[in-house]
């Protein structure tokens, strides 16, 4: 069975480029365009890997994860494993994705092959 991966960004033109690669590997991905709505989606289905923004209008992509894990937590479902990208250096913010702990972190533009090897490492 396909593995599933939730692609959180506000960027359209990124969300469409990682829906058709993604899709090419073989990968079953769902779109959420803001943290808000990505919460919302981890609440009615499973996913293998989710790949999130880190800044995005209204919840940025640190504070989505967490809301994320303490869902998973209080449902006493497994956690996902979380790649965050970003093309901002922005220390504060690497920072703060470091003491989550999160899975990998990519900054923009990434090597689609490079992704690859991120996705594949992460997926479970």
């Amino acid at each position: 069975m396909a593995k599933k991966i939730l692609v959180i960004d506000d960027e359209e033109l990124i969300t469409k480029s990682l829906l058709r690669f993604l899709n090419k590997e073989g990968y079953l991905v769902t779109i959420a365009k803001s943290g808000a709505e990505a919460i919302e989606i981890v609440k009615g289905t499973d996913f293998d890997l989710i790949i999130s923004d880190i800044r995005m209008p209204g919840i940025d992509g640190v504070e989505t994860i967490k809301q994320i894990r303490a869902f998973l937590e209080k449902s006493n479902k497994k956690l996902i494993p979380e790649v965050l990208i970003t093309g901002y250096a922005d220390l504060e913010k690497y920072e703060n994705a470091m003491e989550l702990e999160v899975a990998d972190y990519l900054n923009k533009p990434f090597d689609n092959a490079d992704f690859l090897i991120v996705v594949k490492k992460n997926i479970g």
